[in-house]
């Protein structure tokens, strides 16, 4: 049997994994046993982050809505949204934090519209 040599290959994945561990701490950039171990968590928990990030994102627009439609009047922010689905108004949860934030003016006017 003709003997294998991988040099360049097993160069070309161990660099690659180096490469991907650039910036972490200690041995964990240099070794490649261990930087390999900490790529592959780096991976998992960037996955999850991904999945996560869309949830605090939610979480901060509903947030911001309760908040303004509060200091606006009396309702909060389930009343808002219901009133919102009802009457067909096609504005996601970001765009309506938005307005709030950015142009406080027209999501009054919206309030008031909706309320009225």
């Amino acid at each position: 049997m003709v003997r294998v040599k991988r040099g360049n290959v097993a160069r070309k994945r161990r660099k690659k994994v180096l490469s991907l561990a650039k910036g972490f701490r200690g041995t964990h950039s240099k070794l490649f046993r261990v930087a390999n171990a900490q790529v592959i968590k780096a991976l998992k928990y960037s996955y999850v982050g991904r999945k996560q990030k869309k949830r605090q994102f939610r979480k901060l627009w509903i947030t911001r809505l309760n908040a303004a439609t509060r200091s606006i009047g009396n309702s909060n922010y389930s009343i808002f949204m219901n009133k919102i689905k009802k009457s067909k108004i096609n504005l996601n949860r970001k765009m309506l934090s938005q307005l709030a934030i950015l142009d406080s003016k027209a999501f009054q006017q919206l309030y008031s519209e909706i309320f009225n």
